[in-house]
């Protein structure tokens, strides 16, 4: 098969990196594959994978009608057989290229929080977590003809994996040993990421008379001056640098194997996991808690994520238990590698990936696409004015489906 993987964005993030990984991976399975995006840090990692970059305009609007002829275009210059859009102004503009072209599928991978209503139903989905796709399955049981697919974010787990070397990254942000480093790598936006970022800045900051403790941000983004705010007066609190914050990492696995205990959620928990370290899970709304042989299966069900719990309370007291107890750190740590090892395994996902393009091939468009195609830029038109009025009367999310709470998209 010839595959184009059309990202949302090239810049460092879960959805992405896992396009990027999983494009990879089908390559190798035996198949053609080229990446579409605009410029951005992750350009190079496509690049060093031996895989075709094709540059987009990064000021093009989302979706639209032009990039939807750049990618139908590319699919009959190239003889692509499936389009593959990551998230929702991807995915839209996938299934409009793959129209205009006999033989060609479309597929869209939602790794968000919630699926925007307004995808096409006959589009063939991809999703990460169980809880997800029973939500889109029982909600759009009777209009969506296309099938909803599950793929829990893959996970290298040979180019991530305990031993690799963290000396330069130490020696660059002046991390001595000794302290038990907790590490988050994450983008440091609104949406789902800083009311838990900000909330370990302050339980560290606090924790840090009494334990050795300190926190590793790695990552940046458009709330980075709050964070740095918050990070001065815990330090100052403590009386030591007990929150570091090191910006973006290309390369952010040095941050991952300096870790003594992880905090994350979504794709970045699983790639920690992958270090054997003790992982705990941040949600939204004082969401907190432990990888454990008895949190597991919640954690599998709903994602690497979670809403509601006792916030600054919880992680306290995970820390101050983790801290103490190396033994249970380390049964902790092996714990999540073989879970990572035996479930998350890229090579495992992208058979699932080969077969979901297949089938998805293997489909009849029929009157439903016809109709998706039909009313879905209505619906999309409509979304946007609504997002406009909302901006006119105040801040609004920067991503609307990987806002706070699990009702309030849908």
């Amino acid at each position: 098969m010839r595959i184009l993987v059309y990202p949302h964005a090239m810049e460092i993030g879960g959805s992405q990196l896992n396009a990027i990984e999983l494009a990879g991976a089908v390559r190798d399975l035996g198949h053609e594959v080229v990446v579409a995006g605009e410029p951005g840090p992750l350009v190079d990692r496509v690049l060093a994978a031996g895989i075709e970059h094709v540059p987009l305009d990064p000021g093009r609007r989302r979706p639209s009608p032009s990039t939807v002829r750049l990618l139908a275009r590319l699919a009959d210059e190239r003889g692509f057989d499936v389009v593959h859009g990551y998230e929702w102004p991807p995915g839209i503009e996938a299934f409009y290229a793959a129209r205009r072209r006999k033989g060609t599928a479309a597929v869209c991978t939602v790794m968000s929080m919630a699926v925007a209503p307004f995808l096409p139903p006959s589009l063939p989905l991809v999703v990460g977590t169980e809880q997800i796709r029973r939500d889109v399955l029982e909600r759009r049981s009777r209009r969506r003809p296309g099938a909803v697919h599950l793929i829990e974010p893959p996970v290298d787990v040979h180019a991530n994996a305990p031993g690799h070397p963290t000396a330069d990254f130490r020696e660059r942000f002046d991390l001595d040993r000794g302290p038990l480093d907790v590490v988050v790598v994450c983008r440091l936006v609104a949406e789902l990421k800083l009311e838990g970022l900000l909330t370990a800045v302050d339980v560290v900051g606090d924790l840090a008379a009494d334990l050795p403790l300190r926190l590793i941000i790695a990552g940046d983004g458009p709330c980075r001056d709050q964070v740095e705010a918050r990070a001065a007066r815990a330090n100052a609190r403590a009386g030591r640098r007990a929150v570091v914050l090191t910006g973006q990492l290309d390369d952010p696995r040095p941050a991952y194997a300096a870790a003594t205990i992880a905090l994350g959620m979504g794709g970045s928990a699983l790639r920690a996991l992958a270090f054997g370290r003790p992982l705990i899970v941040q949600g939204e709304r004082g969401f907190f808690e432990p990888l454990t042989p008895d949190t597991a299966e919640t954690f599998l069900g709903q994602g690497w994520y979670g809403v509601g719990g006792r916030g600054a309370e919880r992680l306290a007291e995970i820390l101050r238990d983790l801290a103490g107890d190396d033994v249970r750190r380390k049964e902790l740590g092996d714990y999540g590698r073989r879970l990572v090892t035996e479930r998350f395994s890229l090579e495992r996902a992208a058979s699932v990936q080969e077969a979901i393009y297949r089938e998805a091939l293997s489909a009849t468009p029929g009157l439903a696409a016809r109709r998706d195609a039909a009313v879905t830029t209505a619906r999309v038109v409509g979304y946007k004015i609504a997002r406009k009025a909302r901006k006119l009367r105040g801040p609004v999310a920067r991503d609307d489906f990987n806002a706070v709470a699990r009702g309030e998209t849908r």
